[in-house]
């Protein structure tokens, strides 16, 4: 059955989402035309749907996937994937602010930069991003991995709680409780298969883990002056 072509231009979203929710329930895979960074595209997709996007996309987009294969063409404004539960997003070009929030599992893959907060609250799944991850990504991360293969910016993986954040490069500076780990050699061989699985294999990375350092896990009154001081 060929693909379903569904153009956005200046139309109503409720109306192009029904039109792609329609030809998905049919069976049909759907590419989007004349996107114009148009914002809530291709909102809470199920693991039938399989769209691909002719340009770029405003904020939101695949946000409450459960299970859909998304591709945006070019680049993504805030929270490409948001809330996503599982399925898998590709994002052509450069992703902005807080990509991944509160994703509880799949896979978010950013080609090019990353935006601030990237993978805030995240709650499981991976985040991969080939370029840079801006400042505060993953913060109160919860779980799941970010993957950043050129490093990071600011305060990276403040306040994380029990999430990992892996950087190929450096960052500008790391959030609070946090700490540096040295990856097993197991860990990096499933990250390494992750990314080779997107055609990214290159053994000659130098990694290192992000993990929380626990001083916020347990907060008493007692230690209230210490804890914000963190």
């Amino acid at each position: 059955m060929k693909d379903l072509t569904v153009t956005v231009g200046d139309r109503p979203i409720r109306q192009v989402n029904a039109e792609i929710r329609d030809a998905v329930a049919a069976g049909r895979d759907v590419t989007v035309t004349d996107t114009k960074s148009r914002h809530n595209l291709a909102i809470g997709m199920d693991a039938r749907a399989n769209i691909r996007f002719e340009g770029s996309v405003g904020y939101y987009c695949g946000g409450l996937n459960c299970g859909a294969r998304i591709q945006v063409e070019r680049n993504a404004g805030w929270a490409v994937g948001e809330a996503m539960s599982s399925g898998e997003i590709t994002v052509g070009g450069y992703a902005g602010m807080s990509a991944g929030t509160s994703m509880l599992g799949g896979l978010l893959h950013i080609k090019g930069n990353a935006g601030p907060r990237c993978g805030v609250a995240m709650k499981g799944g991976d985040i991969i991003v080939e370029g840079r991850i801006g400042y505060l990504s993953g913060f109160m991360a919860h779980a799941g991995r970010i993957i950043a293969l050129e490093g990071a910016g600011d305060a990276c993986a403040d306040s994380l709680w029990g999430g990992e954040v892996w950087l190929a490069g450096p960052a500008k500076s790391l959030g609070v409780d946090t700490r540096l780990t040295e990856p097993s050699a197991e860990q990096v061989q499933e990250v390494e298969a992750l990314l080779a699985e997107r055609g990214l294999a290159d053994s000659s990375r130098d990694w290192r883990k992000i993990v929380s350092a626990q001083r916020l896990w347990h907060f008493q009154s007692r230690d209230a002056k210490a804890w914000l001081m963190i």
